[in-house]
């Protein structure tokens, strides 16, 4: 068997990409960054960046993700509640041409966070701001009201669209929608959280009864509040429960 031989094979980089998810004003928001250079220079795109020699991918991701953010990964096994972002690997995007400066192979990331402070651009970025994903997604692209409308740039629109479908059907089966709400969080404003990222309205009884009768789900964080307006509501936190059983069927639309 001949020596291995790197000489021997075509150089490539490796990539994260970052869908950072959130709720603001009840719509379901990406952030998009503006390039501040080529390729697709002054066109809207995911947060991402290249992968550093000496770092995995899931250290990448949560680089990447505290320099658009500010955000620290949340760390499952503290005993506090924190603010922290949910991070999951989403998925990796390999084809030849999406890059035309050189072969570059994406593993994109998923990030779930509550409700986020206007954002800071950083690294070849010259902008950055929180877009509803039903403008993103839409044939018009990512273009604001004062400019033309634009797609996102690089294969963006589709890691996106993977992104929103990766976090519509895991908040049926898991507990995953808990990680938009801050640590104590009322009924209404989970079932909000439903509401915007299914984009569809949620009968608040029937919600109220299916979170609080699945098991695991929600536990009693000793407090109520009355930042929503009206009569005062019970605050929950996210209880210890992954999986939800029976889970929480997404409505036909």
């Amino acid at each position: 068997m001949s020596p291995y031989d790197p000489s021997a094979f075509p150089p490539f980089a490796v990539t994260v990409d970052l869908v950072v998810l959130t709720v603001r004003r009840h719509a379901l928001c990406a952030l998009v960054v503006r390039r501040g250079e080529a390729p697709f220079q002054g066109r809207w795109a995911l947060p991402g960046g290249f992968v550093r020699a000496d770092e995995d991918l899931a250290a990448a991701a949560a680089r990447e993700l505290v320099e658009e953010t500010g955000l620290c990964v949340h760390d499952p096994g503290s005993p506090e509640p924190d603010n922290g972002a949910h991070l999951e690997q989403l998925a990796t995007y390999g084809d030849p041409k999406r890059d035309p400066r050189m072969r570059v192979v994406s593993v994109a990331h998923l990030a779930l966070a509550p409700d986020l402070p206007a954002p800071k651009a950083g690294g070849d970025a010259n902008s950055a701001r929180w877009a509803p994903v039903e403008t993103l997604m839409s044939q018009e692209g990512s273009g604001r009201e004062d400019e033309p409308p634009a797609p996102l740039a690089f294969d963006h629109a589709q890691i996106l669209a993977d992104g929103v479908e990766r976090a519509r059907s895991k908040i049926e089966y898991s507990s995953l929608a808990t990680a938009f709400c801050p640590p104590e969080f009322t009924v209404g404003e989970l079932r909000r959280v439903y509401e915007a990222v299914w984009g569809v309205a949620l009968d608040p009884r029937n919600f109220h009864r299916k979170v609080t009768g699945t098991p695991g789900f929600l536990v009693p964080a000793g407090g109520t509040t009355t930042r929503q307006g009206g009569r005062p509501a019970q605050l929950f936190r996210a209880g210890g429960a992954t999986l939800l059983n029976p889970p929480m069927l997404r409505p036909e639309v």
